[in-house]
């Protein structure tokens, strides 16, 4: 049986996560246009040339998720998708293995994105409300 788009992209985000040297959680996102041809792919780590969490923990690697972001050195998926992507007025959906969260909403909502479709949901239920109540769909398939 054919998987469906939903399906396919969650699992390229899961597969592009895998490469997260984050110690706290490995999260993928594909950015697709309105076609569902994909824009850009990233996962969470640390900025270019910084030593990966992996290697050197930071002060957030054993604290829960959600909590510490400010003491986490690593950039989230859909912040990096975002920076090394083309063109930001293209994005149709944003997939992502964990649901944004808050800060991460605010960049979408600065985009022509109108779905996110995420597997887990991350403890920031604040950053739902904010993306629905802008009239955009937030589907959590998993």
């Amino acid at each position: 049986m054919r998987p469906t788009r939903h399906e396919t992209m969650l699992k390229i985000a899961e597969t592009i996560g895998e490469r997260s040297t984050c110690c706290r959680r490995k999260v993928g996102c594909v950015l697709t246009d309105e076609h569902g041809r994909v824009l850009c792919v990233a996962h969470n780590g640390v900025a270019m040339d910084q030593p990966h969490c992996t290697d050197s923990p930071c002060l957030g690697a054993n604290l829960p998720s959600g909590v510490g972001l400010d003491l986490c050195l690593a950039i989230h998926a859909e912040q990096n998708a975002l920076a090394f992507c083309g063109d930001t007025m293209k994005i149709a959906t944003c997939y992502v293995t964990a649901s944004p969260c808050i800060t991460c909403i605010k960049s979408l909502l600065n985009t022509s994105c109108k779905t996110i479709v995420f597997k887990e949901e991350y403890p920031h239920t604040e950053a739902a409300h904010l993306w629905q109540s802008a009239g955009r769909s937030w589907i959590h398939y998993g």
